[in-house]
């Protein structure tokens, strides 16, 4: 996968901790960066679909049928 850099300001204790962790594990402060925003996507991806499965038990949103959303016909 291609790289892209970013750069980010943190609060000062949030980067000790980070500088903390790289050294005792071993890995890169990047690795860690990484490891945690996966898991903070997987946490916030399962948020959403919870909200998502309470709002169609709600009626508060509709589930449509595939091929009423995208008729075979309109394929051909």
């Amino acid at each position: 996968m291609a790289e892209v850099k970013k750069i980010i300001s943190m609060n000062e204790e949030i980067a000790r901790e980070l500088e903390n962790l790289s050294r005792i594990l071993g890995i890169t402060q990047e690795e860690i960066i990484e490891r945690a925003l996966g898991f903070y996507f997987d946490h916030t991806d399962a948020m959403i679909a919870e909200k998502i499965s309470r709002e169609i038990r709600e009626g508060k949103m509709i589930v449509r049928d595939a091929d009423d959303v995208f008729p075979i016909s309109r394929l051909m």
